[in-house]
């Protein structure tokens, strides 16, 4: 059911609106209000923020029509307004338009072009109604959808690409927030959300500034993909903020417990598979990165104490001329038939 507004000091306006819309009124396809002039529609515009449409006449006691027209965009900046004005002279008409009115109708009024003149308004609106929720549901789903899903979706091809894969010489980079499962059992759990979510904000500004990008969020921890140009030193240059950050922060107390926020990182660098992995009939896909390259950056972050960075041999190796490291030693990782020898990035 539409909403409309109308706004007119003469009371037998309101009438005339209600014997001639009464069949639409009485199915529910219009609901009239009424105000008498610009202030009382204001007050009304507040108590029903629904309305679609406002009707309004031109010269009113207290506040006028064109006086209203600059007043309605911070009331309501979805409806549009027609002016219903005896005042028919072009000086009006102009400056109605140019403060924002969606049409013009004179009195006497006809009602039928005012029927006709309302529809066009409420298609109108609905357009504007549709446009904003596809704004608002596409920026929802850029919180949960990876950017490389999304600029698939554009594209015609999307259908046939979505379990097309490639692969790409890249590097991964595992975060973990340490010590957080023992600070969880103490803190409510709003509490515990929205400082993770604070932590996790910390990490991604850091991340994006090195144009890497975020795969995914695993409880406490982080999965970031870097690819393209230097994207080791950029993913190791990414991990050294997060670490200093986080381990520049104040602790967190919360009834008595104290919490000092510190990460555990895990990097590796090589060739992984890229695409499209899930459960096609359950309609459920992540856009991410696999491949035992993947796997041993999580190994890597696992064996990691609070505060280290730990990488193997063979990306010490690509990228020692370029930081500061501290070898650590062999350690035995999960699916690895070798010790793995591992360093420590310093700075």
């Amino acid at each position: 059911m539409a909403k409309i507004l109308v706004v007119d000091d003469e009371s037998d306006l309101e009438l005339l609106i209600k014997q001639k819309f009464r069949k639409k009124i009485r199915e529910k396809v219009y609901d009239f209000l009424f105000a008498q002039n610009g202030f009382d529609a204001l007050k009304k515009l507040a108590e029903e923020p629904d309305i679609d449409v406002v009707l309004s006449d031109i010269n009113m006691p207290e506040m006028d029509g064109l006086t209203l027209l600059t007043k309605l965009p911070v009331a309501n900046p979805i409806l549009k307004a027609v002016m219903v004005s005896a005042y028919s002279d072009m000086d009006n008409i102009r400056t109605a338009m140019n403060r924002g009115a969606f049409d013009f109708v004179c009195k006497p009024v006809n009602f039928d072009d005012l029927d006709i003149t309302i529809e066009k308004t409420l298609l109108h609106v609905i357009e504007l109604k549709k446009t904003l929720q596809a704004i608002k549901e596409n920026n929802i789903l850029r919180m949960y959808v990876d950017e490389n899903v999304l600029n698939f979706m554009t594209r015609k091809e999307f259908e046939a690409s979505l379990l097309s894969n490639e692969t790409i010489d890249a590097t991964v980079l595992f975060i973990d927030i340490c010590g957080f499962t023992a600070i969880s059992e103490h803190v409510p759990a709003n509490t515990v959300v929205g400082l993770v979510n604070k932590l996790f904000d910390l990490m991604v500004q850091e991340i994006i500034a090195q144009n890497g990008h975020i795969d995914k969020f695993m409880g406490d921890a982080v999965m970031a993909v870097f690819r393209g140009e230097y994207h080791l030193d950029r993913a190791i240059d990414a991990a050294l903020s997060v670490k200093d950050k986080l381990h520049a922060g104040e602790a967190v107390i919360y009834g008595g417990k104290s919490f000092k926020p510190e990460v555990s990182i895990g990097i590796n660098s090589g060739e992984m598979i890229s695409g499209n992995i899930g459960s096609e009939s359950l309609k459920r896909l992540d856009y991410t990165v696999i491949g035992d390259a993947v796997n041993l950056a999580q190994r890597l972050q696992s064996v990691a104490h609070a505060n280290q960075i730990i990488v193997t041999d063979e990306v010490y190796e690509k990228a020692k001329e370029s930081f500061t490291f501290k070898k650590i030693g062999e350690v035995n990782l999960k699916n690895k038939a070798k010790p793995v020898q591992i360093y420590e990035v310093v700075s």
